[in-house]
């Protein structure tokens, strides 16, 4: 008789455990599946920002061939403006043409450069 009460009360313990066990389960469980969720919209948004940085890499690239083509003829126009006295173009009567046309032609040379690159 004792040890049917006993054994009684193992398996009551036993029941109560595993409803407990039970429910610590479904709570794992959603936890894992919140878990799951919130890394895959950390991935979502780890693609977003590494598209917008790409986007940004590109348009950077763009803005930096464009200031270097206007860089070449400024370089240019800004040392025959220095106004030295001894400048051998100067003298030479196709100096200013010659100016002109080694502006247009680095900027044209940097373009061709850049477009080949896709940069432009």
């Amino acid at each position: 008789m004792e040890l049917r009460h006993r054994l009684r009360d193992v398996h009551d313990h036993t029941i109560r455990g595993r409803a407990r066990g039970g429910r610590s389960g479904a709570l794992l469980q959603n936890a894992l599946t919140d878990a799951t969720l919130v890394a895959q919209e950390q991935n979502e948004e780890m693609r977003r920002v590494t598209e917008a940085s790409y986007l940004q890499s590109e348009q950077v690239k763009r803005i930096s061939s464009w200031a270097a083509i206007l860089f070449a003829p400024t370089l240019v126009g800004t040392i025959y403006g220095m106004n030295f006295r001894h400048m051998p173009e100067l003298g030479w009567a196709l100096g200013y043409p010659f100016a002109l046309l080694a502006m247009l032609g680095m900027g044209v040379v940097l373009y061709v450069v850049f477009k080949r690159h896709h940069w432009l």
